[in-house]
């Protein structure tokens, strides 16, 4: 291992490293989309048992498991979540080690799979030792990937049946070298909309245009215009994307004909709701004014995915302290640069304080280094003990166990 970790969880849990990989690695092996985690749920379930967890709770979510793990005392009355995603990316894997994805056209390309096998041993090393004072609930997601199983667990009574006062999770991180975690006490990464816009003109020949409203014109400077609502609507200090990333209009073989219609798709990413609610509003706005001066009409329809994922202060500063216990305080990064993805995770942040991390897993020799969503991606399994032992120290640490 080319890094140092401190604590007696991480030494604990380091000596069954390659049970952690071999179920790392078998997950890998068997990708299941959102909601589809049936062999996943079924392996992570048999795993918890094997692990002596007190409760196991199936189904929640459609296909997400909650363990319940009891301290040494229960005198404090606290309940600490931790939390792992577990789905698979529908896309192709063009990696050729032995545990590649057996499934053509999906793969576990964001380290899900990790996550999973992370908060197992952190399972099962909370079940050996069970020192601290209060609840473990540790909770298997499913969904993660566009699906919002987060809010499906949610919708599903997730806190109402294991009423925790805070929940952690984290994500594996390639641009970070192993050893190393980051974080920051506000916004973590970024809310991502939907937008999509139908634009209705008046189709005929392409030799003769004037008789026609041309959508893709139309199109054309929706494409361009949108494109001030950042530079000249947002503040320079606040955050804001928009993409559209798609456009749909016409019919390739029909080289002379100007279609009655087009379509626009793309994502809108932000941090604060505020900005949020101005975008939305400017994108209605523009596009109806644009294609209005073209005698056309635009229909702007935006769908809020997922939230912004906002740590609460106190509980990323203690996140901060647990990490800095582990890697010490060169290895940990508390300004974590926010993203511009978005991870349902911010569901759960959103009812729960809590805190949202990055473990570091890109090595020099390339193993981890592969950003995610890459078709030759790969978790680093040197990271695994780290992770679960980062899961475990949040429940020692928040719920010590006093000895008199």
């Amino acid at each position: 291992m080319s890094f140092v970790v401190h604590g007696r969880a991480f030494a604990h849990i380091a000596a069954f490293h390659p049970e952690i990989t071999a179920l790392r690695r078998d997950l890998h092996a068997h990708p299941e989309l959102g909601f589809e985690e049936v062999y996943t749920a079924a392996r992570v379930k048999q795993a918890l048992q094997l692990c002596g967890v007190d409760e196991i709770h199936t189904g929640i979510g459609k296909t997400g498991l909650v363990a319940v793990i009891r301290g040494q005392r229960q005198s404090s009355g606290r309940m600490i979540g931790l939390r792992a995603d577990m789905d698979a990316l529908a896309m192709a894997e063009h990696n050729d080690f032995a545990w590649k994805s057996s499934k053509p056209g999906l793969m576990h390309g964001c380290g899900h799979d990790g996550h999973t096998a992370m908060l197992v041993g952190a399972a099962r090393y909370l079940a050996e030792t069970r020192r601290f004072d209060g609840t473990a609930v540790l909770i298997f997601q499913p969904g993660e990937e566009g699906y919002a199983g987060a809010q499906e667990m949610i919708n599903d009574g997730l806190f109402e049946r294991f009423p925790v006062q805070s929940v952690y999770g984290m994500h594996n991180w390639p641009a970070m070298r192993p050893g190393t975690i980051g974080l920051n006490p506000g916004p973590m990464m970024a809310a991502a909309d939907r937008v999509t816009i139908e634009i209705t003109g008046k189709g005929g020949h392409g030799a003769h245009p004037y008789q026609t409203i041309d959508p893709v014109l139309v199109a054309g400077h929706i494409i361009t215009g949108v494109q001030s609502i950042v530079s000249r609507n947002v503040k320079p200090v606040d955050s804001a994307v928009i993409s559209l990333c798609a456009l749909q209009a016409g019919d390739v073989n029909a080289m002379s004909v100007i279609p009655g219609s087009a379509t626009l798709v793309g994502t809108v990413r932000t941090f604060s709701t505020a900005v949020q609610s101005l975008v939305e509003q400017r994108l209605q706005e523009l596009c109806s004014g644009v294609a209005q001066a073209f005698g056309a009409t635009a229909v702007v329809t935006y769908e809020r995915m997922y939230p912004a994922t906002i740590n609460t202060a106190p509980e990323a500063r203690f996140a901060g302290d647990v990490a800095e216990s582990l890697v010490g305080a060169a290895n940990l990064v508390r300004d974590l640069e926010p993203s511009m993805g978005a991870e349902d995770f911010s569901f759960m942040l959103r009812v729960k304080p809590g805190a949202y991390m990055r473990l570091g897993q890109g090595a020099e020799n390339g193993l981890g280094s592969c950003y995610l969503h890459n078709s030759r991606y790969d978790f680093n399994d040197e990271v695994l003990p780290l992770g679960a032992a980062l899961h475990a120290s949040l429940v020692e640490q928040g719920m010590p166990l006093v000895t008199a």
